[in-house]
């Protein structure tokens, strides 16, 4: 009714013209638009594929891998992933072999938590986390010698990629900073045996170094190598009583914890020399340089290793 109004006001007769049918397409018109029309639907589709909406990376071989380009992985999630083997072999472990590109990808994480249950009693559990780092969490390129020792397999770690600053959230906002780690591993068969093949378990200890290195500084500026010694300086040493009460947060000291971690193989490919499986993983959080109790840790992944001999 607007329309038609303005039309008036302005006496445009053209307003009242009737309508004339449209002009009759041709072949080749129709098929252009019929070639734009899929055009756009194969871009939407693309759009799709690659936004938000995208299903998560499925599982890759080493072989696969190697035979696509940076820009072929670069924003897939494939670079945090680790490699899969395919395969019910053995590999038998020989005189001056080495583990090498040993990758770990975790993929739960779990925190030890006091939970009250709904009778009102307090007990210790792991709880689910949420992953708040980006995907720059997963170990890589590890190597270490690897030989028959007492009749089991024994792998000691030596090099690569081995630690990497993760964070998790907790269901009530609280978040855990820590260094997944196996540095310094020393893993042993569970059964003698001088041979990966499917089914074999082998795992050990290994060391966690400190989330925060010797410069870092707290938001009151005290560090362990630089920065203030204590939050109020000297009438805080003066009354003594502030430093008998804040010696963890004033004395920063760098923690080196104990983790352990077992591995079980579920395929072995022998002409690959290639090997892969999951991981159970527990070590210790962040201790904020001593100023607080470090929490227990539960992690659960899949691990993927070449055998170089």
């Amino acid at each position: 009714m607007k329309f038609i109004v303005l039309a008036l006001a302005m006496g445009s007769a053209a307003a009242f013209a009737p309508m004339r049918a449209p002009a009759a397409r041709t072949a080749v018109q129709m098929s252009a638009a019929e070639d734009g029309a899929k055009a756009t639907a194969a871009a939407l589709a693309a759009a799709l594929a690659m936004g938000a909406m995208a299903p998560p990376a499925q599982a890759i071989t080493a072989a696969e891998r190697a035979q696509l380009s940076y820009l072929q992985v670069k924003g897939t999630g494939l670079a945090n992933r680790c490699s899969t083997a395919v395969g019910g072999d053995s590999l038998e472990v020989k005189s001056g072999a080495q583990i090498v590109d040993l990758c770990l990808e975790p993929k739960a994480f779990f925190v030890e938590e006091s939970v009250q249950t709904k009778q009102g009693v307090t007990k210790t559990e792991f709880v689910s986390t949420k992953l708040m780092t980006r995907q720059t969490y997963t170990l890589d390129g590890i190597s270490g010698p690897v030989k028959v020792n007492g009749g089991k397999i024994q792998f000691d770690e030596a090099d690569g990629i081995d630690y990497a600053a993760t964070t998790v959230q907790l269901p009530g906002g609280d978040r855990v900073p820590f260094l997944f780690t196996v540095k310094d591993l020393v893993a042993k068969g569970a059964k003698d045996g001088s041979a990966f093949k499917p089914g074999y378990e082998f795992g050990g200890k290994f060391v966690v170094p400190s989330y925060r290195t010797g410069l870092f500084l707290d938001p009151k500026g005290r560090g362990m190598a630089t920065g203030y010694d204590m939050a109020q300086a000297l009438p805080a040493l003066q009354s003594g009583e502030e430093e008998a009460e804040l010696f963890n947060e004033n004395n920063k000291k760098f923690d080196v914890l104990d983790g352990s971690i077992e591995f079980e193989v579920q395929a072995v490919n022998k002409d690959e020399s290639e090997m892969s499986g999951v991981f159970v993983s527990a070590q210790p959080s962040d201790t904020d340089m001593g100023g607080k109790e470090a929490k227990k840790l539960l992690l659960k992944g899949v691990f993927y290793a070449k055998l170089d001999q």
